[in-house]
């Protein structure tokens, strides 16, 4: 099985009034910030030690134990996502509402409203690594532990690629608790409160089998030489 961590995004957030609001280009860079580079430390270390692990099993093949060597690397390979998985899990898709024709200065909404933010990948995506995802894939490009996912308007910035919506978000593993984790997470209602409300789409739909790639890039940035 593989081991689910939780993915390091920025939380953007809108005040006015002194109340949250959908969309923002404020981006609060506080304690918050602080504690997601302390995680992004703690969880770069684990994978230092697991591809450290993965050298040194690989560099002692010659000594007549190769066959358990192979078996442990090949198990290591996959908790990093550094291996290609499949099996049967759930995909979520989110996408922007329709603009209404009569969006004015008077409206109790504006434009960004009717988008798909940051916040609400991040609702989804931390929600399905707590209810147990062993593998996750946004837009069919695999995450890891130290991956980020960025909102620069109304796209998708992941891996060096730009993706608009609707976005899907697919995992694999026990669908009944990805689905509870969903139902718990606070983003994930506060999106679909705002869906059942302006017509942003939210969907969930089981999979029998989800086959993803193996992570194509490196677990300190960049592309994996």
């Amino acid at each position: 099985m593989l081991a689910g961590c939780g993915v390091l995004l920025i939380t953007s957030a809108k005040a006015a009034d002194g109340e949250d609001l959908r969309g923002s280009d404020v981006i609060a860079f506080s304690d918050l910030v602080r504690a997601e580079e302390q995680r992004v430390q703690e969880l770069q270390s684990h994978i230092d030690d697991l591809s450290s692990d993965i050298d040194d099993l690989t560099a002692g093949q010659g000594n007549g134990q190769s066959a358990e060597i192979d078996r442990h690397t090949e198990e290591l390979m996959p908790a990093a996502g550094l291996t290609a998985v499949q099996g049967p899990g759930l995909t979520v898709t989110l996408d922007d509402a329709e603009l209404p024709n009569n969006l004015g200065e008077d409206s109790p909404f504006n434009t960004e409203d009717y988008l798909v933010h940051q916040q609400d990948l991040e609702g989804v995506i931390n929600a399905l690594w707590a209810g147990g995802a062993e593998a996750l894939t946004v837009m069919d490009q695999r995450l890891i532990w130290t991956s980020t996912v960025q909102c620069e308007g109304p796209v998708l910035l992941l891996n060096g690629r730009t993706f608009y919506p609707p976005y899907t978000i697919s995992a694999i593993g026990d669908a009944d608790a990805m689905r509870r984790a969903l139902d718990n997470e606070p983003k994930v209602r506060e999106y679909r409160a705002w869906a059942d409300r302006i017509g942003l789409y939210y969907g969930v739909a089981d999979e029998d089998n989800i086959a993803m790639p193996a992570f194509e890039g490196s677990v300190q940035g960049g592309k994996r030489p």
